[in-house]
């Protein structure tokens, strides 16, 4: 597909257009308070284990807050959701800017956990209202171009923010990241969301919360065509989440760069995930195929980031990370894609927020268990990232031969 063919998504169709701007400039505000979130805890808490609880924190604030954040997507409007999320983030992340000693470190944690409950109603909301702005073709358009800004903003964030970081503190950096939710909330403003019947009906779940809920879990159990790309990430990052943790100790301890060479190799990571959704739709066409092709994404995942654990050069580095990350974005984007394609309209919100449950909590989990074998120095950081990649290529290779044939079957 030619360049045109996005450009044409994002000129001709304002409201989507508008969307892409805010997540354009809160991704950047993130990504650049992650690695200022991260310095805070290794200044003042210099431990593995602290820096792994406040990943565990963040990831399962996420998922515990995600099944009511769903219901709220679905019963109210969808765009009031996302503004008023990024209005109060705006407001928690000028907080972080109160911790200045050991002794007050507990509150990073505490707003890390209320910057994502509001996280959590503003991403499915995101996702859900994408389907109705764009169709046929352009969906997938669009979720590739959402993809790659994310990429390229992931990668600029995570340069930058490792540099403003290490140059000049992180209280400088919150700043940053507070305009960023700001900005995003005017760009969401201007979004008109089409008032479809389907969308209109929803407003009855507003009358029984519990049940609803209840309800889109069910919608997914009965619907395993559905429940299959739901889940396509949580199993990914069921290993991949304690890789990512991983990098950031193995920069410190093995590169010796710190900030500077987190910065690098997630931007790096970022790059990789942008261009592999481009490539993964340029060779594979064929939609019913994608959930098969999902399992060896993981496979390749785990194989590149298994060889970064032999080396401990930052160009080989570089490159093992870009590769791996190919297969991360092609799972990431075709998941996405699938999930709107099979969903009823009237379940989008919960759906994706289920998606985003199991995502953070198994990320969690793998970051946890990597966390403790370094704090029980069961294994060093070399070792213990060959060990999460070869249970990644385990975790591919049941995926595709299990999940992915069955899938097709079912077509």
């Amino acid at each position: 597909m030619s360049i045109s063919a996005y450009s044409d998504v994002i000129r001709n169709i304002p409201s989507f257009r508008r969307l892409w701007l805010s997540q354009i400039v809160s991704n950047f505000g993130d990504w650049v308070g992650l690695l200022a979130i991260y310095a805070i805890i290794q200044q003042f808490g210099q431990s593995p284990f602290l820096l792994g609880l406040i990943i565990i924190v963040k990831l399962m604030s996420f998922a515990f807050f995600s099944p009511i954040a769903g219901y709220i997507t679905d019963a109210y409007n969808r765009k009031m959701v996302m503004f008023w999320s990024d209005i109060a983030r705006a407001v928690i992340v000028a907080g972080f800017m109160l911790v200045n000693s050991k002794d007050v470190i507990f509150l990073t944690y505490v707003l890390i956990a209320l910057q994502m409950f509001f996280s959590a109603m503003f991403e499915p909301a995101k996702s859900s209202t994408v389907p109705v702005l764009l169709k046929g073709e352009d969906l997938v358009t669009g979720n590739i171009i959402t993809s790659f800004s994310w990429s390229a903003i992931f990668t600029i964030g995570m340069a930058v923010g490792g540099m403003l970081t290490e140059w000049f503190g992180f209280h400088w950096v919150f700043v940053i990241n507070v305009i960023t939710y700001l900005v995003s909330a005017y760009f969401v403003y201007r979004i008109e969301i089409p008032e479809s019947a389907a969308r209109q009906k929803e407003h009855v779940l507003e009358k029984k919360p519990i049940q609803d809920i209840i309800n889109g879990f069910k919608y997914l159990k009965n619907h395993p065509k559905v429940a299959r790309p739901a889940l396509a990430k949580a199993t990914y990052t069921s290993f991949m989440g304690g890789l990512l943790y991983l990098i950031i100790l193995y920069s410190e301890d093995v590169l010796l760069m710190g900030s500077l060479g987190v910065g690098l190799i997630y931007s790096v990571r970022g790059l990789g995930t942008g261009v592999g959704p481009i490539l993964g739709r340029k060779w594979f066409t064929n939609h019913e195929k994608w959930l098969s092709l999902i399992g060896f994404s993981m496979m390749m995942g785990g194989f590149f980031y298994f060889w970064m654990g032999l080396f401990h050069s930052i160009i080989v580095v570089l490159l093992l990370a870009f590769i791996a990350h190919l297969a991360t974005g092609f799972n990431w984007v075709m998941s996405t894609v699938l999930v709107q394609q099979r969903t009823e309209h009237e379940f989008m919100g919960r759906v994706f927020s289920f998606e985003w449950l199991m995502f953070n909590m198994s990320q969690s989990l793998s970051v946890f268990f990597a966390s403790m074998i370094l704090e029980h120095k069961w294994l060093d950081i070399n070792q213990t990232m060959m060990l999460f990649s070869c249970l990644l290529i385990i975790n591919g290779i049941w995926w595709l031969f299990l999940v992915g044939k069955r899938d097709e079957k079912e077509s």
